[in-house]
């Protein structure tokens, strides 16, 4: 095994361990990361992580989805990031899998009582993470200020339309309040790929979003068309987490692929699991039997049902 690979691999083991014991949510992960990767491991220091993080929430998509596969990168390039991502993911996507075949079993007191301690846990992980993080990050009365502004923003206006605008100050008092403190910094990420990469897929990313609804609407079948719900739930959301459910269960619910039933039941087994929120739960594969309505009539399903009504 040579050196990429060997490196690919630790990170791999290191996030198997997170997926395996990171609950509470995104909130609660970038906890996590903070604790393991700047103040145990030390890969990154504490304005490096920020910026990382800060990136993070900018994009669209699940922020410690990001945060981990960006950390991946950080250590061992694009494998490190592939390896990062994998091992995060991988237990709560078998879990809920299990899950769903064996929902039945997982109810209950007990069982309650063990998801309602878990959190309980995250929450404190999270408070530490916070506290650490605005004692370093916010020393002084100007950057102390923009955070107290930013919080009260988000808190106010909650969701994408917040986090958003909270981003939009911090960038303006940033510029205007704390040109003085971050002077002769080194603003560069510790990213290792090349240029090209990152153009190949911002391509990408574009060519899927536009390009999946043609191909939806052309192609039969339901795979196509699920790929496309789940993708443009992922693009089109800001903060991830919680804030991209209710995209999802307008996606997969309207068009009859998941029960409102099993999509509330697959949300509560994503709470339960350790790593990120999946949506492998609340989806069931329909039957090749069922009419799949095309991607043009889920823009007009209120009119649609106007008609047959008539």
């Amino acid at each position: 095994m040579g050196r990429g690979a060997s490196e690919a691999f630790a990170v791999f083991r290191i996030f198997l361990r997170l997926g395996l014991t990171c609950f509470g949510g995104p909130i609660a992960h970038l906890g996590y990361f903070r604790e393991e990767f700047v103040q145990r491991r030390r890969w990154l220091d504490e304005k490096t992580y920020a910026d990382l993080l800060a990136l993070c929430q900018f994009l669209p998509g699940p922020a410690s989805s990001q945060m981990g596969f960006a950390l991946g990168i950080s250590r061992s390039g694009l494998a490190g990031g592939l390896a990062a991502w994998l091992g995060f993911t991988l237990p709560s996507a078998l879990a809920l899998f299990l899950f769903a075949l064996f929902s039945g079993s997982f109810s209950g007191p007990i069982a309650e009582g063990i998801i309602h301690g878990l959190k309980i846990v995250a929450v404190a992980v999270v408070a530490q993470a916070v506290w650490g993080m605005a004692r370093s990050l916010a020393p002084d009365k100007p950057r102390a200020g923009i955070a107290l502004a930013a919080m009260i923003l988000v808190t106010l206006a909650a969701g994408a339309p917040g986090q958003l605008g909270a981003i939009a100050l911090g960038a303006i008092g940033g510029a205007v309040l704390c040109r003085s403190a971050v002077a002769g910094s080194d603003a560069r990420l510790p990213i290792p790929l090349a240029r090209a990469a990152g153009l190949i897929a911002s391509a990408a990313f574009f060519l899927l979003l536009l390009g999946l609804p043609l191909a939806a609407a052309l192609v039969p079948g339901w795979g196509l068309g699920l790929f496309d719900a789940i993708y443009r739930s992922g693009a089109l959301v800001f903060g991830g987490g919680h804030v991209v459910l209710p995209l999802l269960q307008a996606q997969l619910v309207a068009p009859g692929w998941v029960s409102s039933a099993d999509f509330l039941a697959g949300y509560g087994a994503a709470q339960a699991v350790p790593g990120p929120i999946s949506p492998s739960a609340p989806i069931s594969a329909p039957s090749p039997r069922r009419r799949i309505r095309p991607f043009s009539a889920r823009f007009s399903g209120s009119s649609a049902s106007s008609c047959r009504a008539c």
